[in-house]
């Protein structure tokens, strides 16, 4: 199975220009980039991808031990980036796709040249120091509810994680996002982003990374974003005037303005 079936990989955007990969996070597909490439399309390669279990990825590549860790969906990356035979890849994700992101950088360093974290946490639930904005109980009934109601989980949580309470169009946009993931691979997926402890990686990102945090996010409250700058060595982090763990949705001139800023820049 080529690689390009099994994660809907689609290419478009400027032949010949610096290669954005935008990867989404959980629960998301690649539709929620819609507003960037619109706005970069003209300046950048845009590569989009889903991960296995979302979006119009191939169902047959599930493979639920596989993807029980970040490690899979980061194979998957690694797939794409070898495939395609691309180069200086600046990499764009979304929450746990940060860390993905972080990971794959981390794996083949010389296939990538940026890394842009939207919104990302290395770690959800809170430790000794570490405030990460979910007590592990929190968690596990999170985690409880994705298993028992899915669609009523996806119900509940879209306008949590989406902020901007004035703009129900947006709730609904992320709630038919993940009302498209198949329950059973979300159940997996859910389990994979939210117990992973991805903080030791950090110091070892091994390109320049923009880490954009929002002015107000239910899922990654700014000590996650303060605390990731903190412990990558070569970070700039930068606070969007945004509501919400979305901000690629919900506000994205400000968002595409970053992500473009950074990746031109020398």
């Amino acid at each position: 199975m080529g690689v390009r079936t099994k994660n809907n990989v689609n290419v478009s955007g400027a032949p010949g220009a610096p290669v954005l990969l935008l990867v989404h996070g959980f629960g998301c597909d690649q539709n929620l980039w819609r507003p960037i490439v619109e706005r970069l399309a003209s300046r950048f390669r845009i590569v989009l991808m889903d991960h296995v279990g979302s979006g119009a990825a191939d169902p047959a590549a599930w493979d639920a031990d596989k993807y029980s860790t970040l490690s899979g969906y980061t194979a998957d990356v690694l797939d794409i980036v070898r495939e395609l035979d691309l180069r200086d890849v600046i990499y764009v994700g979304h929450s746990v796709a940060a860390m993905i992101g972080a990971l794959a950088a981390i794996s083949e360093p010389d296939r990538f040249a940026k890394l842009v974290m939207v919104t990302p946490s290395p770690r959800y639930i809170d430790d000794d120091g570490y405030r990460g904005g979910f007590s592990a109980t929190d968690i596990e009934e999170l985690l409880e509810s994705i298993d028992s109601n899915y669609l009523g989980w996806s119900h509940a949580m879209a306008p949590v994680i989406m902020g901007n309470p004035d703009r129900p169009d947006l709730h609904a946009e992320l709630e038919a996002t993940f009302c498209r993931t198949d329950p059973a691979c979300a159940k997996v997926f859910a389990r994979a982003t939210f117990l992973s402890d991805n903080r030791h990686d950090l110091a070892k990102v091994p390109v320049p990374t923009l880490v954009l945090e929002c002015a107000v996010d239910a899922i990654a409250p700014r000590t996650v974003g303060a605390y990731v700058h903190n412990h990558i060595p070569d970070s700039r982090l930068i606070t969007l005037d945004a509501i919400g763990h979305c901000p690629h949705v919900s506000d994205p001139d400000v968002t595409a303005a970053a992500i473009a800023a950074f990746a031109l820049s020398t």
